[in-house]
């Protein structure tokens, strides 16, 4: 499967909501990474961010998204690190895994407006269902004046090595609301019975994720 060098320029809208989570039902960490990251607290519970995101035309690739993702820390390094990740895009897929170490799977989606309800359901390699993952239902609030920058690092195992990503982007803010609905039984149970802390809303975003040609490889 091709898919497009690093780093990708993409655009879309995405939706982000942040949890609060007892470290308990913290998913775990992928493979290699336990080792060497620690999740951040605050107040004694994990930081997990989850985002439904429409990849737009306009940019390397367009497709549609399901992550979530822990807030942690390698030293004195912070950084995300994506624990689960679904799209409907097998270039997304193949290049997620094999440019970064992002543990994509494949979904259908049911997304045809950011506005609107989106749901997603994972594709099985070997069968003709799948499991649903998760329901949300979407809405925007209160937009921020101009265009507000963003920058960090995901953190994930490449080959052995964990390896820091950078991604940088701009967006227009808004403040929005889901009302979440995870399949207890599904990828996502962790989030079962949980509300989002915020839920921010990400539109007309513009991002690069990778290294520039020139770039320094950032392990840690």
């Amino acid at each position: 499967m091709t898919y497009p060098p690093e780093p990708w320029h993409l655009r879309g809208q995405l939706y982000l909501s942040v949890w609060l989570l007892p470290r308990a039902r913290l998913p775990e960490l992928p493979p290699g990474l336990a080792e060497r990251a620690r999740p951040i607290l605050i107040g004694g519970r994990a930081v997990v961010g989850t985002a439904w995101v429409r990849y737009e035309s306009g940019g390397v690739l367009d497709y549609r998204e399901l992550l979530s993702a822990v807030l942690v820390s390698v030293g004195a390094r912070p950084g995300v690190s994506i624990v689960d990740i679904w799209v409907d895009s097998e270039a997304s897929r193949a290049g997620g895994r094999e440019l970064w170490g992002i543990p994509k799977e494949l979904a259908a989606f049911e997304f045809p407006d950011p506005s609107q309800r989106a749901s997603a359901v994972t594709v099985a390699a070997t069968t003709t269902g799948g499991v649903p993952v998760a329901e949300a239902r979407l809405s925007a609030g209160t937009r921020l004046p101009g265009r507000w920058p963003f920058g960090f690092p995901v953190t994930q195992t490449l080959h052995g090595r964990v390896l820091g990503t950078p991604v940088r982007g701009s967006a227009r803010l808004r403040f929005g609301a889901a009302r979440w609905h995870p399949n207890p039984a599904g990828p996502l149970r962790y989030l079962a019975g949980q509300r989002p802390w915020l839920t921010l809303s990400l539109t007309d975003f513009r991002l690069v994720f990778g290294r520039r040609p020139g770039d320094r490889h950032r392990g840690a």
